[in-house]
């Protein structure tokens, strides 16, 4: 019974192994094949969040790479492939967008909000020496200094 077990989950690991997909595209040249590696390395899965075309094992990024090797085939040009993907797919399938009007709060945003906090924390350093530096203690009354030296006095055996 045991061995049928170890069997039985050892055919269900085998197999679901057996479904991953290595693409096995021949290439005109050790050029061409790595223009192909470049492209699916630098473009990102649709699908996948942050995973790129190469490592992807999703039917749509398995379709993209068809997509590049045939749009290769053809000899079409890199900046070719990635306008008609980002014309498909827009700017997310690039890791690197373009610096245009609409990626501008996506490149110079985190640098905005980094000066903002610096500005944020600067102000606020400056109002706590302004505090500190003026007078430290309020003067007490002649009654406020005799109690507090009669409870100074009390503490002390």
């Amino acid at each position: 019974m045991k061995t049928a077990i170890r069997a039985l989950s050892l055919g269900l690991v085998l197999s679901t192994t057996a479904h991953a997909a290595i693409d096995t595209y021949e290439f005109k040249s050790d050029a061409e094949r790595e223009r192909y590696r470049g492209l699916i390395e630098e473009l990102r899965c649709p699908k996948c969040q942050n995973q790129n075309i190469a490592d992807s094992d999703a039917p749509i990024a398995m379709d993209l790479r068809r997509e590049i090797y045939r749009m290769l085939g053809e000899g079409q040009s890199d900046g070719q492939i990635v306008d008609y993907l980002v014309a498909r797919y827009g700017d997310f399938v690039r890791y690197k967008p373009p610096l245009d009007g609409r990626t501008l709060l996506l490149w110079y945003g985190p640098a905005g909000l980094l000066a903002l906090g610096f500005g944020v924390l600067a102000t606020i350093l400056v109002r706590r020496r302004r505090n500190t530096a003026g007078p430290a203690v309020a003067s007490l009354s002649p009654d406020e200094r005799e109690r507090l030296a009669t409870l100074l006095d009390k503490k002390d055996p």
